[in-house]
């Protein structure tokens, strides 16, 4: 299995040095304050980093001096470098390692220091798929007869990865950059009254249910449509959660656009989504989302029980379990 297993972080908010063994699913449970968003929003640096969004990202969050440890060091100074070290395992080879660290440059940052290497069998030193410090950025080139580090020869970017500019590398580090960039940090789901997931939508080709749900009539009609056997798990589920509910149906409301409605043996007739509880449009998302075929490699969660009922909470582990 190809799976990231382990991340350091250092510098970042309540971060200060910090080692984490990663596994195919894992929960991360503390007490307000303790970084349990920070560690998510680390994740989303990362895929950023590997998608060339890092700078919008960097000034979504307030910039880095916003978002630098303001944890002292032993010797009672301020942290003055963010960096984050990632390693992914990889079927029958050595693990890919990325390190990426940010030093912040008056209002803004740098990249002072980015590789991405991988330990070769009986080779003291590793593999340098990109290693690059300061403005000094040097890839490896699969088309380069010398097969030695060469500087990009294009308008390069200094405030965005070599890791998401440099040209197509060998399989194991793209696979590496793909996963990385396709990392998804679902919020708490709006289920206010105008909310996305209430609302009749417009069809298209959806995968995933979307951020606040605003595709999730999509998903689920194109799973009934295309991928029986995974819809009629996910109406399975919901039927182990609500012992009531008989069936989703899809009634056209416009050219192009469809409601969803809830069919219950508690009622003659069906319950429109703006009906629903809060709990229950919570969970349909959540199994939604974890049966999709579209579900990212690295696929972040945040605070996945709100307003859901505690027998529900037992079902939500195991669609977690299946999907990891």
């Amino acid at each position: 299995m190809t799976i990231f297993e382990k991340i350091h972080v250092q510098g970042f908010r309540r971060l200060y040095d910090v080692d984490l063994k990663l596994e195919p699913l894992n929960v991360v449970i503390g007490a307000n304050g303790s970084g349990k968003t920070s560690l998510l929003d680390v994740f989303s640096l990362l895929a950023a980093s590997a998608s060339g969004r890092l700078k919008e990202t960097m000034s979504d969050l307030s910039g880095i001096d916003a978002n630098l440890t303001n944890l002292l060091a032993p010797k009672g100074e301020k942290a003055r470098l963010m960096a984050v070290d990632l390693t992914m395992g990889v079927l029958g080879h050595n693990p890919i390692e990325y390190r990426i660290a940010l030093t912040p440059v008056g209002v803004g940052y740098e990249i002072s220091d980015e590789t991405l290497t991988q330990q070769r069998d009986k080779k003291p030193q590793p593999f340098k798929h990109i290693q690059a410090h300061h403005s000094d950025v040097r890839y490896f080139e699969q088309q380069n007869t010398k097969k030695g580090l060469v500087r990009p020869n294009w308008e390069y970017i200094q405030t965005e990865s070599a890791l998401s500019q440099v040209p197509k590398m060998f399989q194991e580090p793209e696979d590496f950059r793909k996963r990385l960039a396709s990392s998804t940090h679902y919020h708490v789901l709006d289920v206010s009254p105008r909310a996305p997931i209430r609302l009749p939508q417009q069809m298209r080709d959806a995968r995933l249910p979307g951020h606040d749900g605003e595709d999730l009539v999509s998903c689920l009609y194109s799973l009934r449509e295309t991928d029986w056997d995974r819809f009629e798990s996910i109406e399975a589920t919901l039927r182990a959660g609500f012992p009531g509910f008989e069936r989703l149906n899809f009634p056209p409301v416009a050219a192009g656009t469809l409601a969803m409605t809830w069919k219950d043996k508690t009622s003659k007739n069906p319950f429109y989504m703006h009906q629903l509880s809060e709990g229950t449009l919570r969970f349909l998302w959540l199994v939604t989302l974890l049966q999709s075929p579209g579900l990212t490699a690295v696929t972040m969660i945040d605070e996945p029980e709100v307003s859901l009922h505690p027998e529900l909470l037992s079902l939500l582990a195991d669609l977690l379990r299946e999907a990891a």
